[in-house]
């Protein structure tokens, strides 16, 4: 029997070829970007510019403001997103003059942890689709779990449209690869069958968005929310009234776990908090020696929707 070197070498690289591929085609998958699954931006924009924030985003202290990410892929591993924001933001000065700037439908991309951030931007009645500034990110890689990843502090800076935007409208000189403020994002990441991991800020898909209805103050230290809302929502006060100068602690249950939630504190937003995987959430707070006497209010709110819950307390003067 005549033996053919060649043609044993050609099996024996196809074999390993085989052997090879399973593992190189698992990883490609593994790499490959995700559907996101909620999460949110954390951004003030220009600094030492009054800014508020057009629904669904939400206004917080410092003009920082909270826009939930409305759809998108990303693949943390790799520093890659793109993602829609949700929500508005209407840019002042401190005067009276010029009219407000108000950019919305801002998108989002990232590629290895670079790229840009776009815009649309609304003046004196007219509207443009622009390349409002260049993001990149502060650290090598963003913080990655299971069930999502956050990019913190990317670095934004105007482009040349970006700059000749701000100059015409404030009569200020902006230059090209002028700072703005950092931007924090957060996005979940659907799992590869499909589904929502259920660790992560989960967000429905975009409808008009609910007011919840108006109900009278609680007694202090008492929960409250919509009818939809009391069954699933739940929060509550260390304590029902404080010492001015004092610390408070709120206490929340019901959220997605995972879910991103804003506190706000007479409706100033302060902090963000992360539920647990029992959907738990709390945050201490200092009550301001300066606090008005009586009654003050505290509200937990998911960024990505799903409710609200309310409760007040009482300030005393020691």
């Amino acid at each position: 029997m005549n033996r053919r070197p060649g043609a044993a070498v050609l099996a024996g690289g196809v074999l390993m070829t085989l052997l090879y591929q399973a593992p190189a085609e698992a990883e490609d998958r593994a790499r490959a970007p995700r559907e996101v699954s909620g999460g949110y931006a954390s951004w003030a924009a220009v600094a030492d510019m009054p800014v508020r924030a057009g629904k669904p985003a939400v206004g917080g202290t410092g003009g920082r403001s909270w826009l939930p990410v409305a759809g998108g892929s990303a693949d943390p591993a790799a520093g890659d997103a793109a993602v829609g924001l949700a929500g508005a933001l209407e840019l002042s000065t401190a005067g009276t003059e010029p009219e407000a700037l108000t950019l919305d439908a801002l998108r989002l991309r990232l590629d290895d942890g670079t790229g840009t951030l776009h815009a649309r931007a609304e003046l004196d009645g007219r509207s443009r689709q622009l390349t409002l500034a260049e993001v990149r990110s502060a650290t090598s890689s963003p913080v990655v779990r299971s069930a999502g990843a956050t990019w913190t502090g990317l670095r934004v800076s105007l482009t040349a449209e970006g700059a000749e935007l701000f100059s015409s409208w404030t009569g200020e000189p902006y230059e090209e690869g002028g700072q703005l403020a950092p931007l924090d994002v957060t996005v979940g990441l659907r799992s590869d069958t499909g589904e929502a991991t259920p660790a992560s800020p989960s967000a429905p898909a975009p409808e008009p968005q609910q007011e919840w209805e108006l109900k009278p103050d609680p007694e202090p230290g008492l929960e409250s929310g919509s009818r939809s809302e009391q069954a699933a929502l739940s929060m509550k006060l260390a304590h029902p009234t404080v010492a001015a100068g004092g610390e408070q602690l709120v206490t929340g249950a019901g959220f997605e776990p995972g879910a991103v939630v804003l506190v706000a504190i007479d409706d100033d937003t302060r902090y963000d908090v992360v539920a647990d995987g029992s959907g738990h959430v709390s945050q201490a707070f200092p009550v301001y020696a300066t606090a008005a006497e009586g009654a003050h209010k505290v509200e937990l709110r998911a960024v990505s929707g799903g409710g609200t819950a309310a409760a007040d307390f009482a300030v005393r003067r020691p």
